[in-house]
């Protein structure tokens, strides 16, 4: 081994690592898999696994060629993980992408179109009634409803009846009466599930809205409460 000056030399270096490069891709490999334990965050975890498994491929295959050492299946491991990372990882971006959408645009309904049922209503009609099973979310395409035990009116183009629907007990936390004639949208409780789980938009706008209602409710109660303390 030559040295220069306390140092090695630099053409030895490089003939170390044309000799070696094989191994140093193994370790390589093995350095991104090990990170992987430490990521709480998917995507880039996806990201990193499918650098390791593409890496490990080259290790793999240069110990066969330049090492005669064949470690097959280490190659069908990580040939396997890779195109399985990359799917996962797009996935997750598509789904961060619609969640993303969903919280920061209104969402449009006429997706459900397809999937409710007309239904039409007199005024002084109750829709529901407190206590009753909540089977149908609803959608006002016209007219004016009230629920009469918080005194909350909803109007053409609202959503109403989905908190029973996601409750405990599964029972209407108030009763719906018309104001005036009114035409409906219904879904049935199965379909508004099923759609819930497929898409994320809908799921999230159903959470926003839930939350909404409930925020609106407290806001009552606690005006309620001062008015009585007055």
């Amino acid at each position: 081994m030559q040295f220069k000056q306390g140092a090695v030399s630099v053409d030895i270096v490089f003939e170390w690592i044309a000799r070696d490069w094989v191994d140093l891709v193994g370790y390589l490999a093995a350095v991104l898999m090990f990170s992987t334990f430490y990521m709480k965050k998917m995507i880039p975890l996806r990201a990193v696994g499918a650098s390791a498994n593409l890496v490990f491929v080259v290790y793999t295959l240069g110990s066969y060629f330049y090492l005669n050492r064949a470690i097959w299946p280490l190659f069908i491991l990580h040939a396997a993980l890779f195109p399985l990372n990359i799917t996962r990882m797009i996935q997750m971006i598509r789904l961060v992408k619609k969640v993303r959408e969903a919280s920061s645009g209104n969402f449009a309904l006429d997706f459900l179109t397809p999937f409710m049922t007309q239904e039409e209503f007199k005024k002084g009609d109750f829709i529901f009634k407190k206590g009753d099973e909540a089977d149908k979310l609803y959608f006002l395409r016209d007219g004016l409803l009230r629920l009469v035990e918080i005194e909350i009116y909803v109007k053409k183009g609202e959503l109403i009846g989905e908190v029973g629907l996601f409750s405990e007990n599964k029972l209407r936390t108030a009763s719906l009466l018309c104001e005036s004639d009114a035409h409906l949208l219904s879904i049935p409780k199965k379909q508004v599930l099923q759609l819930y789980y497929q898409n994320p938009k809908f799921g999230f706008y159903l959470v926003k809205l839930i939350v909404n209602r409930l925020l609106l409710n407290v806001d009552l109660v606690r005006n309620q409460q001062e008015l009585s303390n007055k």
